[in-house]
């Protein structure tokens, strides 16, 4: 069951259609920089973005930090909202739940699916930014003392290109972690309603509140239970060292979230009377 549900998902154009979107993104603002060589001055901007003219090396993490804010949670709510609701309103999930396919089993199913966009999501932004901005910046010379390339991090130390690489890596399974929070939300939603859509609006409208509510100073009592508040945790992998509070809070808080929203999807679809 979760093998055919890779594949359909696989096999549908909005899956390529989305990654080309987010990918091409991180390819548009590339090609303006590479051909007016402007960055945004430091602070200003998607975080790294000042420093990728100097070395593209660091450019996956500027995409990172451009297709999170929106791009990326639009992405994986639309793919939550319709795991079910789109079943339901497409008159399919009645024809599923016929065959001797338990409804767990169909939403543990879903759910794999949805880990599978997201992990895929994730890489080809990371990959394809690797790719672009290595092709258009080129990497940084070696440094003549110590014969590696050194990047400079958060703090103002050197990193090498193995250690910046590695960075990345914690960077995207963090990115991923912080979307299936909102993968959770939506895929409760589409056990709650028939409509693929709606659903999907419903994740987006709980992690706009949630925006809104982060930026708001009178809002500070619940600031650190709010499913955005760490999202931006992981440019703390670029520091020298690895800043680990709002990253493992980050952690803690989206498995709370995941935790909670799947259990809530199971304890509602489990029961629900499926007329569709």
């Amino acid at each position: 069951m979760i093998r055919t549900e890779l594949v359909k998902m696989l096999r549908r154009p909005r899956t390529w259609v989305s990654l080309m979107l987010l990918c091409g993104l991180p390819g548009l603002v590339a090609a303006f920089l590479g051909v007016t060589k402007v960055a945004p001055p430091a602070g200003q901007g998607p975080a790294f973005l000042s420093a990728v003219l100097s070395n593209g090396t660091l450019y996956p993490a500027a995409a990172l930090a451009m297709v999170l804010p929106l791009f990326l949670p639009v992405s994986v709510a639309v793919v939550g909202g319709d795991s079910v609701a789109g079943e339901a309103g497409s008159g399919m999930l009645r024809y599923l739940l016929l065959r001797p396919v338990g409804r767990t089993r169909l939403l543990v199913a879903k759910l794999a699916a949805l880990v599978g966009f997201v992990l895929l999501a994730v890489v080809a932004v990371t990959l394809s930014s690797y790719a672009i901005g290595i092709a258009v910046f080129g990497a940084k010379p070696a440094s003549a003392v110590t014969g590696a390339s050194l990047v400079t991090s958060m703090s103002g130390t050197g990193l090498t290109t193995p250690q910046v690489l590695l960075r990345l890596a914690c960077a995207m399974l963090y990115v991923g972690v912080s979307m299936l929070g909102v993968g959770a939300i939506a895929l409760f939603l589409s056990t709650v309603t028939d409509s693929a859509l709606g659903a999907a609006l419903g994740a987006l409208a709980a992690l706009v509140t949630s925006q809104i509510l982060v930026s708001l100073d009178a809002a500070a009592a619940v600031h650190p239970y709010l499913p955005t508040r760490y999202w931006l945790a992981w440019i703390d992998f670029f520091r020298a060292p690895v800043l680990w509070h709002d990253i493992q809070r980050g952690l803690a808080l989206q498995a709370v979230y995941v935790a909670v929203f799947l259990a809530a999807a199971w304890a509602n679809f489990a029961t629900r009377d499926i007329t569709n």
